[in-house]
Formats: C-alpha cells, sequence, structure tokens
C-alpha cells in the first residue's frame, strides 16, 4: 500500500473480476487493441475524482505523470482520440452493471447504518431529477424550445443514502412511468412525492407486500371508516382508515388506505399523508417522509461534486457511461469511507483525493493528518453532509 498511488488505492475497492465479468456480459474488449474497457473505466473515474471537464484537460491531467500510469492501474495511454471512440461505441450497460455491483457492496456496508426512524424495515425514496443539457450539443434530448435535458430516476436507501435503482432517460418522459419498472421489496417502506400519486400503481405496492409512504393530494374522494386518537401537541390533526369512493380511484385501489393530516411547525403548512402503513405510529409516518428530503440532498450532492454537467462525449452513449461513471465514483469513495471508517464527510475525502490521486501515502494516514486540520482545507458549508 506504501508504493501505490491513492487513485491506485481508492480503484483498488472495485472488485476486478466483477468488472471483467461485466466487460465479457456486452463483449466490451472483443477485437480491442490496447486500450481496454477496464482502462476506459479508470479515465473516466480520473476525470470525476479530479474534476476533469473535457478531454483534453483529462489527456494533459495524467499525461503529466506518465511515469506513474502503469502503478495507477492503467495498461495504455490516454488519448483523447481514443477515449472519445471508446465512449462513443463500447456498451453503456458495462458501466450500468459495474455500477450495480458497487451499489451491491455498498449496501452490504451500509446495512446498519443509523436512521432517524426506528423502523426495522428498508426504507427507500424514489425521485427524479433534471439534468440540463445544450441543445446545439445535444439535439437527441430536445425537451423545451430551446433546451434539452435528461432524467435520472433513482430509488435511494435512506439507511447510507446508497442508489439502489438508477434509470437514465429523456426528460420529456413521465416520470409516472418509471413506477412500472421499480422493483418492489416486500416489506420495504416507499417514500414518494404526491406526483407519483396512482392508485392503479400504487396498488402494485400493497400486491407486492410493501409498503408506501405518499403525499395525498388535495381533491380527495373517500369515506371515513375509523379514526384513531392522535397527539395534537405533535402536529397531528387525525389518523384514519379511509376507503376510496371515487369510480376511477376506486377500481384502481381496492384495499383500505390510512390518511394522517398533519401540521408542520416549522414552515407553517398542512400536509397529507397516505399510506397502506397501519402498524407504525401517525407521527412515524411524517418523520418518514421528512426522511425523503436525503434524496433532494443527493441530487444536490452529485450535481455539485461530480463531472455531470460537462460532459466529454455528445451521443447518448457517451452521456450514459460518463453518468455511470459518476455514480460508480460516488459508490467507491461512500466504500473507502465505510471500510476505512473515516470520520471526514464524503465531500471532504472526495476533496482530498482530488488533489492527491498521485500521492503515494497510505489511505489512512491521509486521512489522519487531515482530520487534525480538515475545516481549514475544505469549507462544505453549502450542502449538508449526507454521510456526517
Amino acid at each position: 500500500m506504501a508504493n501505490s498511488t491513492v487513485f491506485a488505492q481508492v480503484m483498488s475497492l472495485g472488485h476486478r473480476e466483477v468488472f471483467r465479468r461485466c466487460v465479457e456480459r456486452y463483449g466490451g474488449d472483443a477485437q480491442q487493441r490496447g486500450f481496454s474497457c477496464h482502462d476506459q473505466w479508470l479515465a473516466m473515474a480520473f476525470a470525476q475524482l479530479t474534476h476533469r471537464e473535457s478531454l483534453r484537460d483529462l489527456e494533459s491531467a495524467l499525461g503529466s505523470r506518465t511515469e506513474l500510469l502503469y502503478q495507477m492501474g492503467f495498461r495504455s495511454r490516454v488519448l483523447r482520440s481514443t477515449l472519445a471512440d471508446a465512449n462513443e461505441q463500447r456498451d453503456w450497460r458495462i458501466y450500468a452493471d459495474w455500477a450495480q455491483a458497487l451499489i451491491r457492496r455498498a449496501r452490504q456496508l451500509y446495512v446498519n447504518e443509523p436512521f432517524a426512524v426506528e423502523l426495522e424495515q428498508t426504507i427507500y425514496a424514489f425521485d427524479a431529477t433534471v439534468i440540463d443539457l445544450s441543445l446545439t450539443l445535444f439535439p437527441w434530448a430536445h425537451f423545451r424550445l430551446h433546451e434539452s435535458a435528461i432524467k435520472l430516476h433513482t430509488l435511494l436507501d435512506l439507511r447510507g443514502s446508497i442508489p439502489t435503482f438508477l434509470a437514465l432517460t429523456k426528460a420529456t418522459v413521465n416520470e409516472m412511468l418509471l413506477l412500472d419498472t421499480l422493483p418492489i421489496e416486500a416489506g420495504a417502506i416507499y417514500v414518494l412525492d404526491r406526483g407519483y400519486t396512482d392508485f392503479k400503481r400504487l396498488m402494485r405496492f400493497t400486491t407486492a407486500g410493501a409498503f408506501f409512504v405518499i403525499r395525498g393530494k388535495r381533491a380527495l374522494d373517500y369515506s371515513v371508516a375509523e379514526r384513531r386518537a392522535v397527539d395534537s401537541t405533535m402536529g397531528l390533526h387525525c389518523d384514519q382508515t379511509i376507503q376510496l369512493r371515487g369510480y376511477s380511484s376506486q377500481r384502481r385501489y381496492l384495499a383500505p388506505l390510512r390518511r394522517i393530516s398533519y401540521r408542520d411547525p416549522t414552515h407553517a403548512r398542512s400536509l397529507v399523508f397516505l399510506t397502506n402503513l397501519f402498524s407504525a405510529p401517525a407521527f412515524q409516518i411524517t418523520e418518514l417522509y421528512r426522511a425523503r428530503w436525503q434524496i433532494e440532498l443527493f441530487f444536490r450532492w452529485i450535481k455539485q461534486h461530480l463531472c455531470i454537467h460537462h460532459f466529454i462525449g455528445n451521443s447518448a452513449n457517451a452521456v450514459r457511461i460518463q453518468i455511470w461513471t459518476a455514480v460508480s465514483t460516488y459508490l467507491l469513495v461512500a466504500i473507502l469511507k465505510k471500510t476505512w471508517k473515516l470520520q471526514p464527510s464524503l465531500h471532504e475525502i472526495l476533496q482530498v483525493i482530488s488533489v492527491t490521486p498521485f500521492e503515494k501515502i497510505p489511505l489512512p494516514e491521509l486521512f489522519a493528518r487531515q482530520s487534525m486540520d480538515c475545516a481549514t482545507i475544505i469549507h462544505d458549508n453549502d450542502v449538508p453532509n449526507l454521510f456526517s
């Protein structure tokens, strides 16, 4: 470890054999000479970790320390034209599968992560964010009159803020459609914003033995079957068992629902929640929805700290590869934090790595040095820490 670069130590956290199987699954290195899929992954990960925003910038950075490239894992030079061709031609599913492998590993590490709501079930939040693109450079992703954009749909495990399901679509795709392909885990709890209110799709959760918590829309036709006492000092107005009455809604969702009305003292507004989870206390349901904010923090974090605003390829394939490698980089840093039990936040770890990729310092020693004076080196006042 003492003779390995910081970059090589971070990359070693990903199992090379698993990556090789991802490449073989799609024939990524078939009839390829020199620049392999692994070299491509290393180059794209280096761009993410060191905030390189163009092929020229990336080529110059790696070319400045050619004597270290072999020790960093590269087996060929990284040239602009070579990497550009690889991003255009190689199957993006290689890197999507690789990200899924890292997701499985990260979830194992964070399975016992403390969570604000004391429940044994796995708790997910599902939402989407728009990534803006230039209409001139990305005409295939046309969104509005003078804009192009894509959507990143994410299912986030709220214990550890680990993404477990991701899908990339054009921004014109209705987010509701992704509920049809969302993997549903029996016994888990899914927290959704009210934009996902579709009772036929919500019935899919109930049928699969899963639970959902969603903000209710104001115009809802229902009858009250049962009322439960609530503690008004906690902001609760009512806790009811209801049955939908609207012709369409009643046919789409046959089971009873739980309706909870709550006054949020922080923002002085009333909120209504619908859920099929009857066993948890009413206030706990409101806290579950409050925890959904973590997915907003996740989207904000990756947009601010990973390279997904400046794309180094213009095709749909190149954009997908860059986003999947960005997600994989996020997961590697999360794995690094948990593996070495590091105290700095995820942002602080990323910042330290970004300025020391060529250094030959064992990672525990590197972060032990930084922990003494981290606040004077890195300022992270704008974004709350996801891994505090």
